[in-house]
């Protein structure tokens, strides 16, 4: 697939992916250019009125202005909080590989950007016998990494640079994301910074602050990076 876009991945599973998936959609949006955001496949589910709810897929769908059907968005949702295979053996089901790829063609006429946000860490199964970077390859899409600005990031995020790099995956690039209120302390955040920048070899490309508000009701952050520019990245 040689269409412009962007696979944004993470360092492990809620780091903020889909909000930087979203500030990502609504700037390029807010640019006039055609976006898309597609999630192959999403596990765990809230509940309202007993309606299974997907929040990733609420967020993405208000993030490119809601004119696109849900399940164009994500077209394999399941219920259980886990790794998809497994939250789709619960229900009697698997995951489809041949649909993950078809969805993903189906936004090429439609929009000029496709954001893919993947599921987990890069290496986190989606099927049972692909991983997450597997489909990173297959999609051919420049990384974007998303990590959690916290104790362990710079292994983490060390680890995830490494193993895009053992598959030959481009990587356009970091966001830094504060999911927690404040640091452990005053010197983690500028130290883990450093470290990151001096060891991955690769740019970061903003820092996103902790929101405490549920973002899906407002954006509190915009990310001052040529996106388009990145998407074209070979």
């Amino acid at each position: 697939m040689q269409t412009q876009g962007l696979f944004i991945t993470g360092t492990d599973t809620s780091v903020g992916k889909t909000y930087v998936t979203s500030l990502i959609a609504r700037d390029l949006v807010n640019r006039g250019i055609p976006t898309g955001a597609y999630k192959p496949v999403c596990s765990g589910a809230d509940f309202i009125d007993r309606k299974p709810i997907w929040h990733d897929v609420e967020l993405l769908h208000t993030a490119i202005g809601s004119t696109f059907p849900r399940e164009r968005i994500c077209p394999q949702c399941f219920q259980a909080p886990l790794a998809p295979p497994a939250a789709a053996r619960l229900e009697s089901s698997s995951v489809d590989r041949e649909l993950m790829t078809t969805a993903a063609l189906w936004w090429k006429d439609q929009v000029d950007v496709l954001l893919v946000e993947g599921v987990g860490g890069l290496l986190c199964p989606i099927t049972v016998t692909i991983t997450v970077a597997d489909l990173a390859v297959e999609l051919g899409y420049p990384l974007v990494v998303v990590c959690r600005l916290s104790l362990g990031a710079i292994n983490h995020t060390l680890l995830t640079v490494e193993a895009a790099r053992q598959r030959d995956l481009v990587i356009a690039g970091l966001i830094l994301n504060h999911t927690e209120p404040s640091p452990p302390s005053n010197d983690a955040v500028p130290s883990t910074r450093e470290e990151i920048s001096r060891r991955a070899g690769v740019p970061i490309l903003a820092e996103v602050a902790y929101r405490q508000n549920d973002p899906i009701v407002g954006y509190q952050d915009h990310l001052p990076v040529d996106w388009l520019k990145l998407a074209s990245t070979r």
